[in-house]
C-alpha cells in the first residue's frame, strides 16, 4: 500500500528533520501541547462559525437571516488559518507520523474539497442568492447542496484530524 513507510527516512524526511523548526518542536516539550490547544481551539472557531452558517442553510434555525450568520466566517477563516500554522508545527515535529498515514492522505482530500466547495459558493449565484434571504425563507437546493458538502467535508477532516494518533509512525534502524 502508498502509505506503507519506508525501512529509511525519505530524502524530504531528512530535510524536514535539519529545520530549525523541526528541533524547536522536538527541543521544547510545550510546544506541542500549546499546538495542539490552539489547533483546537482554530478548529472550534472553523467548525463553530463555518458549520453553524451551513445548518442554516440546511433550514435549521431558520429564524436567523443567513447574512447575519456570514458575518462570522471571518472568524472561522482566522481558525482555519491557526489551524495551518499549528498544522505545519505538527508535521515538522515528527513528518513521519503524518507523512504515511492513510487518515493524513484524507484529512488533506477533505481540506481540498471543502476548499473548492467554498469556491463554488462564492464564484456562483449560490452566494448571493443565501445572502439576500430574510429570516424564515428556505435556501435553494444548490445552496443546500453546497453547505451539506462544507458540512461534511469538515466534519471529515475532524474525524481524520483524530484518527492521525490511531496509526504507528516508523522506526528506523
Amino acid at each position: 500500500m502508498w502509505w506503507i513507510e519506508p525501512e529509511t527516512p525519505d530524502a524530504w524526511e531528512r530535510w524536514i528533520r535539519a529545520t530549525g523548526l523541526h528541533r524547536f518542536v522536538a527541543d521544547h516539550v510545550w510546544v506541542w501541547p500549546l499546538s495542539e490547544t490552539l489547533h483546537y481551539l482554530g478548529l472550534s472557531l472553523l467548525l463553530g462559525t463555518v458549520g453553524l452558517f451551513d445548518l442554516r442553510v440546511l433550514g435549521m434555525a431558520r429564524g436567523i437571516p443567513p447574512s447575519a450568520l456570514h458575518k462570522l466566517i471571518p472568524v472561522g477563516i482566522a481558525g482555519y488559518a491557526v489551524n495551518i500554522l499549528t498544522g505545519i508545527v505538527f508535521f515538522s515535529g515528527f513528518p513521519e507520523q503524518y507523512a504515511y498515514n492513510p487518515s493524513f492522505f484524507w484529512k488533506g482530500v477533505l481540506m481540498a474539497v471543502a476548499g473548492m466547495n467554498v469556491a463554488v459558493f462564492y464564484l456562483s449565484s449560490a452566494f448571493a442568492e443565501v445572502k439576500s434571504m430574510p429570516a424564515g425563507a428556505d435556501a435553494p437546493f444548490r445552496a443546500k447542496l453546497i453547505a451539506g458538502t462544507s458540512l461534511g467535508a469538515w466534519v471529515g477532516v475532524l474525524v481524520c484530524g483524530r484518527l492521525l494518533t490511531f496509526f504507528r509512525p516508523p522506526v528506523f534502524h
